[in-house]
């Protein structure tokens, strides 16, 4: 995995964040100004409490004393409840950056091709759209806003007790030099852990991901205890960078306590003499106490923030990384009209990377209203021809035609609404089957989803299930048999009423009285609609209008089935006795 810099503020990132919060940008500002509030009316009490000492303590005036802690109580309430405030908004905007930020990078991830699903784990994404955009949120609501107002309660406090006694203050900021040198050492040990962090919980979440999803073959191969010392593995390198981290607040936190304690120990001991001399006060005493708190304490609180601002940075950098891949389709087309069926292959070569050619030098054509099968042994490039027609990838020779347009030169959209595929892995979400076959279009309605229902023979099964076409299938369909869900996938295939339908080994991997009722629900999609059909079984396809053998990624023969029987040595021929003679 890729490295980023992870610096606790790059600038050219910070501009492209900070991009985000435009629409929200009036309560940006009023966020803002209760930081830069409450960074002045923080220094108010301590001055106030020393007052209350000098002037009514030391005065034994207990009426004016009472009315100034009235004050000081007024002021408390204020400064509580624009920390509130303060706090609400901050996290309101660092949640509607999220959003925004969310929407864009997962409308960008579905654009993507496949070839960048096949080279990227699942479970990395999954990351990079929850849990990194999270720390993004917190730039805003714990990091920038927070820091600035620490920053500026810091200058106001220093500038406070210069004013009032310029020695006394220049004996609490002795230890200042070594806090500062503390910091920059914590930082970039600090730098270098969340970068760890980052990794190892990515990782984390694609091995998580892969093997719940693949439980099955963990189970049926009796693997547990092997993948379970990987994933211990894991959470080791995973509890290892946490550790880091926390190593770094272990040392860091102790230190500015131990630096407070001495800061405090100069001011007692100059202040308690000079109050003994006359030169300072008991008030200013206990204001300077309070204040060296104030002091230390942002200080330790701007160390925290800086985390979550390197955090936040790091973050939005492989958010952003993401956000910069071009792994699209390109879309130049402009056609959106003129697709009625008809399809040809002209010389063309496809690789999935560099020049290991899966198709090599393919042509053929299939007529409008056609049906054309598709055979070859596995790895022959079959799958690979439906992958082109859609656009799923790009080929790198030849050319492509629809209607005797190339398919470039169609919008990319308007070219897959024509076109539907049946795939042998259904995908089912965890949802409804009427949501499952409409996929949330409006203008599919539940009537002509029974009507599809009857139409591919599924309707018995689907009124049976206690709740109809509202049953809920659960996660990929899992409360529903292999042939039942192959049967929801043509159900959502005819609904679509494509041109160009693909039918991609719908029937292999279930039983024969479900093949059945596919090859009915075959016969009755295809019907007077160009189709490609991909099958293994080839008592599937005895009734396509021409049947293309492939082999090794080039077309070996080609013909009708009786055509292709006729030639003893043919590859067709071998391949039928093969499969019905055993």
């Amino acid at each position: 995995m890729a490295q980023v810099s992870g610096r606790a503020f790059d600038m050219k990132l910070f501009r492209r964040v900070i991009q985000y919060v435009t629409p929200y940008k009036s309560v940006f500002y009023l966020a803002f100004f209760l930081t830069v509030f409450l960074a002045g009316v923080g220094v108010i009490r301590p001055i106030l409490i020393g007052q209350a000492i000098d002037v009514y303590v030391i005065g034994n005036d207990a009426e004016g004393l009472l009315y100034l802690t009235l004050i000081i109580v007024g002021i408390l309430f204020i400064e509580a409840a624009a920390q509130f405030y303060q706090t609400y908004y901050s996290n309101w905007l660092g949640q509607s950056v999220t959003i925004d930020i969310r929407s864009k990078l997962f409308n960008h991830i579905t654009s993507f091709n496949l070839k960048y699903f096949d080279k990227t784990a699942i479970g990395t994404l999954v990351t990079r759209c929850i849990s990194d955009i999270e720390t993004i949120a917190q730039i805003f609501s714990q990091g920038l806003l927070t820091i600035m107002g620490e920053l500026l309660k810091l200058i106001v406090v220093i500038a406070v007790m210069f004013a009032i006694n310029w020695k006394l203050t220049l004996l609490s900021l002795i230890p200042i030099p070594l806090l500062i040198v503390a910091l920059v050492v914590f930082k970039n040990a600090i730098k270098k852990a969340f970068q760890e962090v980052r990794t190892q919980v990515a990782r984390l979440n694609a091995f998580v991901q892969e093997h719940i999803v693949g439980m099955a073959i963990v189970q049926v191969f009796n693997r547990e205890e092997k993948e379970k010392e990987k994933f211990v593995a894991i959470n080791r390198q995973h509890r290892k960078a946490h550790i880091n981290s926390v190593w770094a607040y272990s040392i860091f936190f102790p230190v500015v306590e131990i630096l407070s304690a001495i800061s405090l120990a100069f001011l007692v001991w100059w202040g308690v003499g000079g109050a003994l001399r006359g030169e300072v006060t008991p008030g200013d005493l206990v204001t300077f106490i309070l204040f060296i708190y104030m002091l230390f304490r942002p200080i330790r609180q701007l160390a925290d923030r800086f985390n979550v601002l390197q955090m936040g940075m790091v973050g939005s950098e492989r958010v952003f990384k993401v956000l910069d891949t071009e792994a699209h389709i390109e879309d130049a087309g402009t056609l959106n009209s003129g697709i009625t069926g008809d399809i040809e292959f002209k010389n063309v070569w496809f690789a999935y990377s560099d020049e290991e050619w899966v198709l090599k030098d393919i042509s053929f054509k299939v007529k409008e209203g056609e049906t054309v099968a598709f055979v070859g042994a596995t790895g022959a490039g079959k799958s690979s021809v439906i992958n082109l027609i859609n656009r799923f990838y790009e080929f790198q020779k030849g050319d492509i035609l629809i209607n005797g347009t190339s398919i470039r030169d169609y919008d990319i959209n308007y070219l897959r609404d024509k076109i539907a595929i049946v795939l042998q892995d259904v995908f089912l979400f965890s949802d409804s089957i009427r949501n499952n076959i409409s996929l949330y279009n409006d203008e599919i309605t539940i009537d002509q989803m029974k009507e599809a229902a009857e139409a591919v023979g599924a309707s018995e099964f689907i009124e049976k299930l206690p709740e109809s076409y509202d049953y809920d299938v659960k996660e990929r369909g899992g409360m529903l048999s292999v042939g039942q869900r192959q049967l929801i996938s043509f159900i959502r295939a005819y609904v679509y009423n494509p041109t160009i339908l693909i039918l991609d080994e719908a029937t292999s991997s279930i039983d024969t009285e479900s093949e059945l009722m596919i090859q009915r629900a075959t016969d009755r999609l295809t019907e007077n609609r160009t189709s490609i059909v991909i099958a293994h079984r080839l008592s599937t396809i005895q009734k396509a209008d021409r049947i293309i053998v492939m082999d090794n990624g080039e077309i070996v023969e080609q013909g009708s089935h009786d055509e292709l029987l006729t030639n003893e040595d043919g590859y067709y021929k071998k391949l039928f006795d093969l499969q019905f003679k055993s």
